[in-house]
């Protein structure tokens, strides 16, 4: 399979590589200053070399300095470092959801949630709401809600996902999984309507997306390791298969477990950000747009770099969210959606000249 990634052309992949570690050498240096602005940043500031001290054990700190850190100890590492960690783990798996999307559907305006994935998780973590459970119910029920929906779509679109159909199979799918989702809005609006008024704040905040529940981001950041193992190597593949089914099974690919690897990938992605963070929007579809911008359409560099990208961009906007009327917080997803709408018109006018 290793000729699928020489069909590139080879100035592509020339002018790929000359790119990249300018690109990534600039994405992980905003990664460690976002970080740590987030770990320093807040209702109570701190001085980076007292965030630095925090990261420290305490048996190599300087003598005499361990008692003048252990409040910052606490902030950074009991607050802050697990909401980063929550924050960039979501982000990333949202943009490689968005960027996987992308090529499987080959749309371009295809994004986490347009499959139905985070309106199921929203509809059963609003219920365990409503019932008053305790915030591992709440997740796990998310986490239940986005596999229904994605056994939903497995179930209605199975002729578009594995019976090798060799028309464009991709708007069906596209469709199915925009009626499921419907669906879940309608019984979300329901939910909402009929939920006391002493649980309607929590879940309105939830449905914008809510890192105060990233205490354990250890699931997230699990999830995230497993997608990237999971697809990256896949990337050639991916390469030929944006040149669609047929063109794809020519060259020797297997199609239709490709298309059904880059689906379950996407939507466990997609399921793994929501039930930790909420409905976080325009990450998918943001932060893969801009990358292509950089690195062309060669998926061996943008599916990592998406994740990179969409990390830094939720740790971001959570630190906005944090820190613009501290001590009051506002909903990571508000601040995606204030910053993404204008920068996707602007991808969209910039494109059409």
């Amino acid at each position: 399979m290793n000729r699928h990634a020489d069909s590139l052309p080879a100035t592509l992949r020339v002018m790929s590589a000359k790119r990249a570690a300018a690109i990534w050498l600039a994405l992980v240096v905003i990664a460690l200053a976002v970080l740590m602005a987030s770990l320093a940043l807040g209702s109570v500031s701190l001085a980076p070399a007292r965030v630095l001290a925090a990261l420290l054990p305490s048996h190599a700190l300087p003598p005499g300095s361990a008692a003048s850190s252990d409040l910052a100890g606490e902030i950074v590492r009991t607050l802050r470092l697990p909401r980063a960690v929550a924050g960039f783990a979501c982000g990333a798996l949202l943009a490689l959801a968005g960027a996987l999307l992308q090529v499987l559907l080959r749309n371009p305006l295809a994004e986490p949630y347009v499959l139905g994935v985070s309106g199921g998780a929203a509809t059963f973590a609003l219920v365990a709401m409503i019932a008053g459970c305790a915030w591992w119910i709440v997740d796990a029920s998310a986490f239940a809600g986005a596999f229904v929906s994605i056994l939903l779509v497995l179930g209605l679109a199975r002729r578009e996902l594995w019976r090798g159909e060799p028309q464009d199979t991709s708007p069906r799918l596209l469709l199915t999984g925009a009626v499921i989702a419907a669906g879940w809005g309608a019984l979300i609006t329901l939910l909402l309507n009929i939920a006391p008024d002493s649980r309607l704040r929590g879940m309105l905040f939830w449905l914008t997306g809510d890192l105060n529940g990233g205490a354990m981001p250890w699931t997230a950041l699990a999830a995230l390791i497993v997608s990237l193992l999971a697809i990256v190597p896949a990337a050639p593949r991916l390469n030929v298969l944006l040149r669609g089914d047929a063109a794809a099974q020519a060259l020797g690919v297997a199609v239709l477990p490709l298309r059904l690897r880059v689906y379950l990938v996407a939507s466990l992605a997609a399921a793994a950000a929501v039930t930790t963070a909420g409905t976080i929007g325009f990450v998918g579809l943001v932060v893969p747009h801009m990358l292509r911008l950089a690195f062309g359409n060669d998926q061996r560099m943008l599916l990592p770099a998406a994740a990179l990208g969409g990390g830094v961009a939720v740790m971001g906007a959570d630190l906005i969210a944090r820190t613009v009327i501290a001590p009051a917080q506002l909903p990571v997803g508000v601040i995606t959606s204030i910053v993404g709408v204008p920068v996707f018109l602007w991808m969209l006018l910039r494109r059409r000249r």
